[in-house]
Parts: structure tokens; C-alpha cells; sequence
């Protein structure tokens, strides 16, 4: 089934129930209000919303409405955890030989995990809105699961079972604040202003054989401005799934209902095309396009995101519909009375896109 949560004056908004192909909605208020009472009582509502999306599928739900991202707040707009991840490690490697560092070899035994605020999710049009465009704005696409009760020491197998629901986050960085950061020991903060998140959180039932192992196989799409700049394959290049990754947390802590695990950006390896790198992907943050030109070229030219400037994120089933609806959000200043509208793109578009060339 596939769920959102509808804006509705209060912090956790009121859960929504959403068909399939994103057209209608039905709310769950006479079932659960919000999010998280269901990811607490999973067993018992659960089976009442998986009704209820069948009879809204169906055209039988007499109460249904138009489903309008725009009236989204994150799936769970506040959670108990959001642990990001960075589970595609040649993100890692195309990043640190951009600067002539390499990777240690504990990176490919344990995933990189690090706690990130939870208390203030963006919905996926939200602006962004930063006090300062000389942070080095940035958009990360990634995937993100949010989890049932974890107890401690569960193994990766296990972790699996344990997603309750699956969807997009746009990791937002401030790239010119990390290293001063990070060269203090103590990791990210202020580097890692609201993540936002796709209007809809999908049970993994609903990706099919997409969903396999703990990851999703599916490609992940990052227009900027209006420009197609990445179209990254989910799937074969997750060094660790998300059982991993929920499983190192659970390592020493126990992990409750509603925690949110990210994947990290979504990043695929580089092909040799007469005796050069190429990535025919392309990327789905900015920092690994700038990585991109300083190996190829010797120094980045690639500028970081502006006032203004606007991305899209969406992932598409093998239907070609969308499967979470899409992140479309823009950069914003602090006071900004009048937002522009973000760009709309149809729900449905013909697979031949996929072989589209990357700008």
C-alpha cells in the first residue's frame, strides 16, 4: 500500500491513504490519524489500511479525493531517528579521489552512518531555505526505509523484515560547511540542515521484484533547473543493503518503531570510454559532478546550488509510473513571502526516456 501524511496545521499531520498510480487519496482517520500510531501497532492497522487502499484502487471508497503532493508533509514529518547511511561506496571513492585521498579498507567491511536531525523533515515541495548561498547548497538523491522495533544485535538477514515502508529523501548537504566540520572530530551538523522526503512511503510489497535483498532496483532521476542530470541505477552498485546498515545500528542499541534509515547518494561506477572515465549515469548530487571534472579536467566548474534553483527527484517502476511521487523543491532564502511554483511532470511517461542522454 502507499501512505502519506496531509498537512494539517499540527506537527504530525493526518495519515492518507494513496492509490496506486497517485491519483486519489482517502484519509485513515477512522483507522489511525497518524504515522506513527501505525508503525507502532503495525499488526493490528495495517491490515484495516491495506482494505482500504484495495476498495480506494477499486473506485469504492466513497469519501475520496484527488491526491495533491502539494498538501504533503514528509511521510512521518518527525521521527524518533533519521540515520543516514552511505551505503554506495563509490560515492565515497569518486569523492576522495577527487581530492587524491583513498578509501580505508574498514569502509568496505562496515557501512558510514551518521545521526542526523529528525525533528524537522521537509515535505517534498517545501523550499529550502538556507541563510547563506555561499554554504555550497547541495541535493543528495537517496532511498530511505522506515523501520519497526530492531532489537539489539539483530543480524542483516533479520534488519530486512524489519522496513516497514520505503521512500525518497533528498539528503540536502551544505558542502562549503563540512570540512571546517568535520576536521573538528565530532562529524555533521550544522552541514546537514531538514532532509525531505517523497509524498508517499510505500510497503515493500508494492516494488515487487524490485525489492530484492534489502535493496531497491529501480533507476532514481535528478532533474536540476529543469535538467535531466542523473538517471542512477538503485540497485547493483548498494555495496551494503539496508539490512546492513540497520543492523550496524543495532549493533548496541536497540532500535524503535518509526526510526528512518537512509542510503546515501545514489551513485554508480564510472566506465572506460577510449582510455577515459565516463559515467553515463550521471549523478544525483552536485558534489560528485564536481568530483567528475576535477578528475577528468584537473578542477571543478560545476557551481553549487543558488537561490532560485530547483530539483526534481522521482523514481519510476518498471510501469513507468511513479512509484513515490516526486521531490520538487527549491532553493529558497530565509524571508521569502511570495515561493514560486516548483515544475510540474506527469505521472506517466513513455519507458523510452530511459534511454535518454544525460545532460
Amino acid at each position: 500500500m502507499k501512505l502519506a501524511t496531509y498537512k494539517d496545521g499540527t506537527r504530525d499531520g493526518q495519515l492518507v491513504v494513496v492509490s496506486k498510480d497517485l491519483s486519489q487519496a482517502h484519509y485513515a482517520s477512522h483507522i489511525a490519524s497518524k504515522m506513527q500510531q501505525l508503525l507502532d501497532d503495525w499488526n493490528f492497522i495495517s491490515p484495516q489500511l491495506e482494505d482500504l487502499y484495495q476498495t480506494l484502487n477499486n473506485g469504492r471508497a466513497r469519501h475520496a479525493f484527488a491526491f495533491d503532493s502539494k498538501m504533503c508533509m514528509a511521510p512521518l514529518p518527525r521521527a524518533y531517528q533519521w540515520a543516514d547511511g552511505s551505503a554506495y561506496l563509490n560515492h565515497v571513492e569518486l569523492v576522495r579521489a577527487a581530492r587524491g585521498a583513498e578509501v580505508p579498507a574498514s569502509f568496505y567491511d562496515e557501512p558510514l552512518i551518521y545521526q542526523g536531525g529528525s525533528d524537522d523533515f521537509l515535505g517534498p515541495t517545501d523550499p529550502i531555505r538556507c541563510p547563506n548561498e555561499d554554504y555550497g547548497i547541495d541535493f543528495e538523491g537517496e532511498l530511505a526505509v522506515i523501520t519497526s522495533d530492531v532489537p539489539m544485535q539483530t543480524d542483516a538477514i533479520d534488519a530486512i523484515s524489519s522496513v516497514r515502508l520505503v521512500m525518497l529523501a533528498n539528503d540536502v548537504s551544505l558542502r562549503n560547511l563540512i570540512p571546517d566540520e568535520m576536521a573538528k572530530g565530532f562529524g555533521f551538523f550544522q552541514s546537514k540542515p531538514a532532509t525531505a522526503f517523497s509524498p508517499v512511503a510505500v510497503t515493500v510489497d508494492e516494488l515487487g521484484d524490485a525489492w530484492s535483498k534489502g535493496r531497491v532496483h529501480l533507476t532514481l532521476t535528478c532533474n536540476w533547473n529543469g535538467r535531466r542530470v542523473g538517471m542512477c541505477e538503485s540497485g547493483k552498485d548498494m555495496t551494503f543493503g539496508f539490512g546492513e546498515l540497520i543492523a550496524h545500528a543495532a549493533k548496541t542499541r536497540n532500535i524503535r518503531a518509526g526510526s528512518v534509515f537512509g542510503s546515501g547518494t545514489i551513485s554508480n561506477k564510472a566506465q572506460e570510454k577510449n582510455g577515459k572515465k565516463d559515467w553515463p549515469k550521471g549523478y544525483s548530487c552536485i558534489a560528485e559532478k564536481r568530483a567528475m571534472e576535477i578528475i577528468l579536467d584537473g578542477a571543478a566548474s560545476t557551481e553549487f546550488m543558488k537561490y532560485g534553483d530547483t530539483v526534481r527527484i522521482e523514481m519510476k517502476g518498471i510501469d513507468g509510473y511513479s512509484v513515490f511521487g516526486a521531490i520538487d523543491q527549491r532553493i529558497a532564502p530565509l524571508e521569502d513571502p511570495e515561493p514560486k511554483a516548483v515544475s510540474e511532470e506527469p505521472a506517466l511517461q513513455d519507458k523510452s526516456e530511459e534511454k535518454q542522454k544525460i545532460d
